[in-house]
């Protein structure tokens, strides 16, 4: 086992890693930014080393630096979490020529499934279910419009490199097409170094299911079922939860077993997320491999009693998957998460500014990851993530009543946050029955404008 851990990241998943190798008895690295340099979790890790100035580019995404700190510090592994260079496959073979461990999917997955194209080809290969969809486009509008009309509008314009919803944009006829790939490619670029584009048939009100992984290094892979994303803005994820409400499980359980089975086919390692959309109709369609912890990871963590970084940790360091998961992983009860963002709850426009207050909930089955403390400040510099509240109860509705319950005793001042809207999703009549799609929370927002 390794016996130092470079923690490359921030805020609230580098809090969750720390915490985690505290408990493996495993000395931690921790990196901040100038902007992050009075944050709490750094005084809970056994290193601390500074990475120049607060925009990400000269810090958390400066790969010479955090080699540097690698090599001074002297850590064995680095656990990238998620976000900044989680899924950057240079990085990882960077990390790996310096005689470290990379603690994630070997370098190859990254790069197969970083590349959103590339995977659905490799996915479709072994018979995962696909929407339909174009390949890398070009320049010329002509053929733009013919791989539009070919798959059949509406169209969803997706970047070929990235992630979190960020460049996704819905093109409904030809008129609208052309503006929507510029507006799209100007994101891509802008966001990930890269302007390559797709076109994916846009399923309307779709379930957003993604499925969670575990693999070693021998080739053995197993699920831990499935958690339902549903509840979204721009396209990003806000409420979570585990199990999927109103899927028969049956049908969870084979989806998400095809998935493992397919993925220990191809010899993928160590954790992984494979996100799919569900239609009305319950077809279900491959979107993308995630290579990564997810942001919502403790969804899972509280339904089956594994703890996923812990579980990371372990195979990455080579540990067989029947050690690390002994016995199969079973349901008990449910969970939501809720993310809680600095942000206008109407327009979702970042808050920054500093905490006066923060409080968070606290009680049996309230679990909070946060990296922030009182009298921090939210910098405009990094995503507006304040905290993730999560809770457990034996069923969904209760674990509904627990979420309304905690959000209602958080407080928090100096900084607008989302909370308001959570609430209305969380009290919503159709959200509560389980009628959840990806467009509930814009119906929600409407419904309360009118």
């Amino acid at each position: 086992m390794f016996a130092k851990v470079l923690v490359a990241n921030r805020g609230a998943v580098a809090a969750r890693i720390i915490r985690a190798l505290r408990q493996m008895n495993i000395r931690s690295v921790a990196v901040c930014s100038e902007a992050d340099a009075t944050l709490p979790y750094l005084a809970q890790a056994d290193e601390v080393y500074a990475i120049g100035p607060a925009p990400a580019m000269s810090s958390y995404l400066d790969q010479d630096r955090l080699i540097d700190v690698l090599a001074r510090s002297k850590a064995e592994a680095v656990h990238p979490g998620y976000g900044f260079l989680s899924e950057n496959a240079a990085f990882a073979r960077r990390v790996m020529e310096a005689g470290a461990a990379f603690i994630g999917p070997s370098p190859r997955w990254i790069e197969a499934m970083g590349h959103k194209t590339r995977a659905r080809e490799l996915m479709a290969r072994y018979g995962m279910p696909m929407s339909p969809s174009s390949g890398l486009l070009d320049d010329h509008a002509d053929s733009i419009s013919a791989a539009a009309r070919a798959i059949g509008y509406p169209v969803l314009i997706k970047p070929a490199a990235g992630g979190g919803g960020i460049g996704m944009v819905p093109a409904r006829d030809e008129v609208s097409l052309l503006a929507a790939i510029a507006q799209a490619r100007s994101v891509s670029q802008k966001s990930f170094g890269n302007g390559e584009l797709y076109l994916e048939k846009l399923i309307e009100r779709p379930r957003h299911i993604e499925f969670q992984i575990l693999a070693d290094k021998a080739g053995n892979a197993c699920h831990l079922f499935e958690r339902d994303c549903s509840v979204q803005r721009r396209h990003q994820k806000v409420i979570e939860e585990s199990p999927a409400p109103l899927l028969p499980r049956r049908d969870m359980e084979t989806t998400a077993e095809k998935i493992a089975g397919l993925l220990q086919e191809i010899g993928y390692d160590v954790i992984g997320t494979a996100e799919t959309l569900f239609g009305a109709d319950g077809t279900c369609n491959f979107l993308e491999m995630n290579t990564r912890l997810q942001v919502e990871h403790a969804v899972t963590e509280a339904i089956t009693g594994i703890d996923l970084v812990t579980s990371q940790i372990l195979l990455a360091a080579g540990e067989a998957l029947a050690t690390v998961i002994p016995d199969p992983p079973r349901v008990n009860g449910h969970a939501i998460e809720v993310r809680v963002y600095a942000e206008d709850p109407v327009r979702f426009f970042p808050s920054p500014g500093k905490l006066d207050t923060f409080e968070l909930p606290k009680g049996d089955g309230i679990r909070v990851e946060t990296g922030y403390g009182p009298g921090n400040t939210v910098t405009p510099y990094y995503d507006p993530l304040l905290a993730k509240v999560i809770v457990h109860a034996t069923d969904r509705a209760a674990a509904i009543r627990r979420m309304r319950e905690a959000l209602s005793a958080t407080q928090i001042r100096g900084v607008k946050t989302n909370i308001p809207f959570a609430l209305q999703v969380l009290d919503d009549e159709l959200f509560q029955l389980g009628h959840i799609h990806t467009g509930l929370g814009t119906d929600i927002l409407a419904a309360a404008r009118h």
